[in-house]
């Protein structure tokens, strides 16, 4: 019994130390690209229209637990940086729909790129043991975060 009750602490000691690594990291690389002069609730607003298509202000507001009013205020400032377009939903006038613009996804992706390169420098000062075990930690952690 003790034996089991030792492997879980040590799974929660893992568990701990694993997540404050990744939140180290998720903030490094969030640095390296910035997020191009938005607030943070700008950029989590265009992120979710990047990844899930086109959304009415309503549905955006409902992702980020706000009102929709101040996602209306969101959304203006991105479209005035002419990151979205709004147009009037097909099915209900009285909604907007928020699309993305090319300018959107090329400063995404050019922040993307950013985060990458800086990563792969990173990556330069393992030697290739540690590369290895790195890839086969990946491999892991995908099976983890499907």
């Amino acid at each position: 019994m003790s034996a089991n009750l030792e492997s879980v602490t040590d799974t929660a000691d893992l568990a701990q130390s694993l997540r404050e690594v990744f939140g180290r990291a998720q903030r490094a690389l969030r640095e390296q690209s910035g997020r191009f002069g938005l607030t943070p609730s700008q950029a989590e607003a265009l992120g979710y229209v990047l990844r899930d298509g086109p959304l009415t202000i309503t549905a955006l507001a409902k992702r980020q637990s706000v009102r929709s009013q101040s996602m209306g205020a969101t959304v203006g400032v991105l479209l005035e940086q002419e990151l979205v377009t709004v147009t009037p939903d097909p099915s209900d006038g009285r909604q907007k729909v928020v699309t993305v613009t090319e300018k959107a996804r090329a400063l995404v992706a050019k922040g993307r790129n950013a985060r990458t390169d800086w990563f792969a420098k990173q990556l330069d000062t393992l030697s290739p043991g540690e590369l290895r075990t790195l890839a086969e930690a990946q491999k892991l952690l995908g099976r983890i975060f499907p």
